[in-house]
């Protein structure tokens, strides 16, 4: 997606649930827009189905020179477009490149209900390099600090895990 000159990325706020009709809205009226995506596996009490859910609801970003920036809010779903210090904020090419590496894998996220991992409570590595080890939380944060433990040898390595990489194990293991 490259970008002229004149041309800036700008947040725009959508009405709840409608990121993908709207891109698709500014896609049809000429507009350079991004809705960044992941894939989630969604369940009901009868079945999975992977869809994709936007990484930030409620938000997609459009390129366009801010001349062209007030039409935008006569497109149905638009709800606003994100100002600081009453100007309109612009969002700069790297971050835009940034989301887009962080989306290439197209990395599957469950949804579960939000549970707290507390210190000292054995959890599971889902997903990522570490996937299948079992190790014990030893603090939270936006991401959990892990001890993985060698009883054998007497070693142990403390490691940081995304929250989306981590799932408490509700049984213990014997």
């Amino acid at each position: 997606m490259s970008v002229t000159p004149t041309e800036k990325w700008y947040v725009i706020k959508t009405m709840s649930r409608a990121e993908k009709k709207t891109a698709e809205r500014l896609d049809s009226l000429g507009f350079t827009n991004y809705l960044p995506l992941q894939t989630t596996i969604k369940q009901w009490s009868d079945r999975k189905k992977k869809i994709e859910v936007p990484l930030i609801p409620g938000v997609l970003f459009v390129n366009c020179n801010e001349s062209k920036l007030i039409g935008i809010y006569d497109i149905q779903g638009v709800h606003s477009i994100l100002r600081l210090s009453g100007k309109f904020a612009i969002v700069r090419e790297e971050e835009i490149y940034n989301l887009q590496l962080l989306l290439k894998d197209r990395i599957e996220i469950a949804e579960e209900d939000f549970e707290t991992i507390l210190e000292g409570e054995l959890v599971e590595v889902i997903q990522g390099p570490l996937q299948g080890i079992i190790a014990t939380s030893i603090e939270q944060q936006r991401n959990y600090k892990i001890i993985i433990q060698f009883e054998s040898i007497g070693r142990q390595f403390v490691v940081h895990v995304p929250r989306s990489q981590v799932r408490k194990i509700k049984d213990k293991i014997a």
